[in-house]
């Protein structure tokens, strides 16, 4: 939980999101170095919740290479597509977007309609959910 926690920082969410999804975990000589939570969401897609490295492994690629294994898992596996949630600025939205994911829409407000406390991050608080997809049949294998 503490790991997921740097994902999502409420607790009550990642509880409500973690039953029937799969969780996948990343480690380095039996040191977990990062967690992943996907959760169908029907007809081929699944969207990533979640994902988390520690502190002190980021930065190292980790995040990445179980990004890059969840992302060939379910290609592999005959989903259609794999869609995330993220702020609209930082390191996330770069993250997501080196690995194919596309912006498709905005949820205006999220943050601050379904989280009780403002999330702030680089000192700026957000507002608004970017949401992308990563669509199998616009990648190549």
């Amino acid at each position: 939980m503490e790991l997921l926690l740097l994902a999502d920082p409420s607790e009550e969410k990642i509880r409500s999101y973690l039953p029937g999804s799969k969780c996948f975990t990343a480690s380095l000589d039996a040191v977990v170095v990062g967690a992943c939570v996907v959760q169908p969401c029907g007809e081929g897609a699944h969207e990533l919740m979640s994902i988390a490295v520690p502190p002190d492994y980021q930065k190292s690629g980790y995040g990445t290479a179980l990004l890059k294994w969840v992302i060939t898992y379910y290609r592999n596996s005959g989903a259609r597509q794999l869609e995330v949630g993220t702020g609209t600025f930082g390191y996330q939205l770069a993250f997501y977007q080196r690995q194919g994911f596309r912006v498709t829409r905005i949820d205006h407000d999220f943050f601050v309609k379904n989280y009780p406390e403002p999330i702030f991050e680089d000192g700026i608080q957000l507002f608004d959910m970017l949401r992308l997809t990563l669509r199998f049949s616009d990648t190549a294998g």
